[in-house]
């Protein structure tokens, strides 16, 4: 999957929060200063061509619809981030988080209560 502008990802944020939009639609989204309306339209082209998009055609408007969810990039993100940074472990990630204070004492439990919970399904 091909990594994401900050740009870019402002605007899927838009569209997995719609699920289909107008051009127009996701320019009246954006907060100001606001892009030229041709700016946006190749961003959302380039979007396209990166696979993150498709678009049907009524007449001479294109509705744009994502084809990658929100999910599935977030977890191709984080993998690429723990691959690159963390020397491919999750460990080395998790304890950087931790170090940082960016898992709080309750995030931790509950992380080791989904350990614990995987752990007894792969005995059974």
């Amino acid at each position: 999957m091909k990594e994401l502008s900050q740009q870019e990802e402002r605007v899927m944020r838009l569209f997995w929060k719609k699920g289909q939009a107008l051009v127009r639609d996701v320019l009246d989204e954006l907060p100001e200063p606001k892009p030229p309306y041709t700016t946006l339209a190749s961003t959302i082209r380039l979007l396209e061509k990166k696979g993150y998009l498709t678009h049907k055609v009524y007449g001479t408007t294109h509705m744009y619809i994502p084809t990658v969810s929100q999910e599935e990039y977030s977890k191709s993100s984080i993998n690429h981030m723990v691959k690159h940074f963390f020397e491919g472990s999750v460990g080395n990630f998790l304890s950087f988080m931790v170090k940082e204070k960016k898992i709080s004492k309750d995030e931790v439990e509950d992380l080791q209560k989904l350990i614990d919970d995987y752990e007894k399904k792969g005995k059974k």
